[in-house]
């Protein structure tokens, strides 16, 4: 099992803030995948993906008990 963190306007879009997932072995392209088709008005333009709190890449591989989390850019002043 995997678990899926989200924030900030990816929270707003899913509607909560985390989830689980019975996936391993997949890329986080393929976990992204997933996603948009599980949720269509989502966008991931820019987000951030961060697996056992470090930044990962698209072609970065899942394994059991990874938390990922979604982190879209952050503005302020």
């Amino acid at each position: 099992m995997i678990q899926l963190l989200f924030f900030a306007g990816v929270k707003e879009t899913i509607g909560k803030e985390a989830m689980e997932l019975e996936w391993q072995g997949q890329t986080i392209a393929q976990v992204k995948e997933y996603l948009l088709s599980a949720f269509p008005s989502l966008s991931l333009q820019g987000v951030m993906v961060a697996v056992n709190e470090e930044f990962a890449m698209d072609e970065d591989t899942v394994e059991e008990n990874d938390t990922i989390a979604f982190i879209p850019p952050v503005s302020g002043g």
